[in-house]
């Protein structure tokens, strides 16, 4: 296969299901994937099996999972427009509004295009352990939810759940201390209400993970209010450690230090390693200095800090060698870009049985109709 391309194990991916459905099978909770995390419809077939549906961020990510999974659709943003709030109450099942003013200005129109649809209202726990600012939901002056002092207590009857969101890959212990700060901010309100949603940011299918701490807080919780019915919205959980982006090194330079430039972009097809950051993991390598020979692994493109990083490998990297970054199905194929005109990697998934299909090949016009 020409690189890059992206390679989804489907059996590491079930594995992750497999995991997910354990959880829901011994606490009752409806987990639900994440789209802006993980999108890669055509592995839906096996994610539906496992999972309750898919959330939403908005119109695009609404017909996605209508159109491709096929299940629940629960839809929230920060902020709907007018124009897609027809189509999209028109399939989702749940609606999540960010603020009461958006509550009261849509929900009307909402119920009006589906009378069945249950409404929500993201509130804002004012608690997060997240490990990096710009990803903390919860932070200083956030937009994300509703605090409990712009809480508009007139709407309760009108809604039927919550939702919270304040993790960021983090174990259940975090998760444990945003739901007493929850409670206290929010719990006189559950009685009234018919479900509560958990969001996203639970690291379950991390190595490492408490699974049975989650699944006694999530059966705790229930015990508390019997009545609720719960909900987790993984992304990273379900695509995590289940693929690859595979690169080949296209040029060496030297200029006090060994460089391989690569025909990938951290910029435009890792962007997190940039904006989180993090440093990908590579296979064969250790870090700088471990090893015998060691490489900065650079982009094909002119941003000067277009890098993933300092690696050492046992054996010299030559022109034409493949670059193999492991982790790779998770926040990258939806964030990914065409910047500078350097080509989109190819999407392949590896099926159970072995066999490899290339279920995406991008071309110059993927490029120009994006413009």
């Amino acid at each position: 296969m020409k690189t890059p391309y992206w390679l989804l194990e489907e059996q590491l991916l079930e594995n992750n299901l497999k995991t997910l459905a354990h959880i829901k099978h011994q606490t009752g909770v409806k987990i639900l994937l994440a789209l802006k995390g993980y999108a890669l419809w055509q592995s839906f077939p096996l994610v539906s099996k496992y999972l309750d549906g898919c959330c939403a961020s908005g119109l695009n990510e609404a017909q996605l999972s209508d159109e491709k999974f096929g299940k629940e659709l629960h839809t929230y943003s920060p902020a709907f427009k007018e124009e897609d709030i027809e189509e999209i109450s028109s399939i989702s099942n749940h609606l999540v509004f960010n603020s009461p003013a958006q509550f009261r200005r849509f929900a009307p129109l909402a119920k009006e295009h589906n009378p069945n649809i249950s409404l929500g209202l993201r509130v804002n726990p004012e608690y997060s352990e997240s490990p990096v600012e710009l990803y903390n939901p919860c932070g200083l002056y956030s937009r994300l939810g509703t605090t409990l002092a712009n809480f508009d207590r007139l709407l309760i009857s009108e809604i039927d759940g919550l939702h919270f969101h304040a993790l960021c890959e983090q174990d259940a212990s975090a998760l444990e201390k945003v739901l007493e700060a929850f409670e206290v901010k929010f719990g006189a309100f559950l009685p009234q209400l018919k479900w509560v949603n958990f969001g996203g940011g639970h690291h379950i299918t991390r190595k490492g993970y408490d699974i049975d701490k989650l699944i006694k807080i999530l059966n705790e919780f229930h015990a508390k209010y019997p009545h609720l019915q719960l909900y987790l919205e993984p992304g990273e959980a379900v695509g995590w450690e289940t693929g690859t982006l595979v690169t080949t090194v296209l040029d060496m330079v030297h200029n006090g230090i060994d460089i391989a430039i690569l025909d990938t972009s951290a910029e435009a097809h890792m962007p997190d390693t940039i904006i989180m950051p993090y440093r990908a993991d590579v296979r064969g390598s250790t870090k700088a200095g471990e090893k015998a020979y060691t490489y900065r692994l650079a982009g094909n493109s002119c941003l000067a800090g277009d890098v993933m990083g300092d690696y050492s490998f046992d054996a010299p990297l030559q022109i034409g060698d493949k670059v193999i970054f492991e982790d790779q199905m998770h926040y990258t194929m939806v964030k990914a870009t065409t910047f500078n005109g350097v080509p989109l990697p190819s999407i392949a998934i590896q099926r159970k049985d072995g066999t490899i299909e290339v279920v995406k090949e991008f071309k110059y016009e993927d490029f120009r109709d994006r413009l």
